[in-house]
């Protein structure tokens, strides 16, 4: 299973700490883990929050100490975080690593369609019918049908190279990964992977199907999925410097 965050020591939610700093309130989610030594501040790109790392047996009265020591940092970063981009008129959104430009035209047919436009910098645009108020889930929709379509080809591919049965896909919008295998064998990706360039909605799909085979990251799975997908690299460094700036665009789920 591919996080965004790899590498992050597992650890579970305990509670919520609320700082007030320059006239606004800043929430910092609390996590105990067991490898933690120390208290570590972080600000969530996707999720646009701060978690605050604890130790196992640190004391809620220092977290919160520590927390209130850091609320500048804490606030100052928040405060850097790109504007979300909304699913509206004029906005510009990537559809297969191509940016589209959003244009609702309510007088014409249809629901949800490209089209090449000269008079537009993108060259192309997503042209979105109906009411201004259903534009949002009219274009949010639209990704995700697009998003199933590529993923459950990619998917039937790979289980066909390793002969495999076909598996079902299922889509959702998590912050912290991009897809997820289960031990029953049921795959889960993030819709917004129609946003990125072919290669690495493959690279997911390949990623996902060879945990099918091998249910970790050992040397094996990693030559499984290789074998499935040979611009793995590629696709990681891609997500790497790209893939959290994927949740910028339209609301949270």
């Amino acid at each position: 299973m591919l996080r965004l965050l790899r590498d992050e020591p597992a650890q579970d939610r305990s509670s919520l700490l609320t700082l007030e700093h320059a006239g606004e309130t800043i929430v910092v989610a609390l996590r105990r883990a067991t490898t933690a030594r120390r208290f570590t501040l972080r600000v969530r790109f996707a999720a646009r929050d701060a978690v605050l790392t604890m130790p196992q047996r640190a004391s809620l009265r220092d977290a919160r100490a520590f927390a209130e020591r850091h609320a500048a940092w804490i606030a100052a970063r928040l405060n850097r975080l790109p504007a979300t981009i909304p699913f509206a008129h004029g906005s510009v959104v990537p559809l297969r690593g191509v940016d589209h430009a959003l244009i609702h035209a309510p007088e014409r047919r249809g629901t949800v369609w490209t089209e090449a436009r000269d008079d537009l910098e993108t060259g192309v645009a997503l042209c979105v019918s109906g009411q201004t108020e259903h534009m949002h889930r009219r274009v949010q929709d639209y990704l995700k049908r697009e998003a199933r379509r590529d993923l459950e080809s990619a998917v039937a591919r790979h289980t066909g190279t390793l002969g495999l049965a076909p598996r079902g896909v299922g889509l959702r919008d998590p912050v912290s990964r991009w897809g997820s295998c289960s031990s029953s064998g049921s795959l889960n990706f993030s819709w917004r992977l129609i946003m990125t360039p072919p290669f690495v909605l493959d690279y997911l799909a390949a990623h996902e199907v060879a945990h099918l085979v091998h249910l970790d990251h050992s040397p094996k799975f990693w030559a499984v999925a290789h074998r499935l997908c040979p611009h793995t690299d590629r696709a990681e460094a891609w997500l790497s410097a790209h893939g959290a700036h994927l949740h910028k665009y339209g609301a949270r789920e």
